[in-house]
């Protein structure tokens, strides 16, 4: 499988995972279903970024720091958005989200196929 169609899939799988950890946190309980899917297109867009980069760089500990950053960058985005009470979840968001690119990153480098040259 090429990487990144490999970043997407194991980004969409780790995402809704990501979004599952919110149970957790028993003051966004209700909003499940939102954060599952938002992590979920988080996990994607991750995936996508991770994969393309794994085509280019071939080195596992960049692909993992790549994907770590790139987990971390985009779970920011995330947690700096307030909820109705103006309160911030960075610990919460930030810390799975960036298991979920570290992961991403690992799976892209380790497993996936590079194009063929032609």
């Amino acid at each position: 499988m090429n990487k990144v169609l490999l970043g997407v899939i194991v980004g969409a799988v780790l995402g809704v995972i990501d979004g599952l950890t919110a149970w957790f946190t028993p003051e966004v309980r209700d909003q499940m279903v939102g954060i599952v899917i938002g992590s979920t297109m988080k996990g994607v867009v991750a995936g996508v970024l991770i994969g393309f980069f794994a085509r280019k760089v071939n080195s596992l500990a960049l692909g993992i720091l790549f994907g770590g950053a790139v987990g971390l960058l985009l779970a920011y985005a995330v947690a700096a958005m307030p909820d109705p009470s103006g309160k911030h979840y960075y610990f919460e968001i930030m810390l799975p989200g960036t298991i979920v690119g570290l992961l991403v990153g690992y799976a892209t480098q380790k497993y996936g196929r590079s194009p063929r040259a032609a």
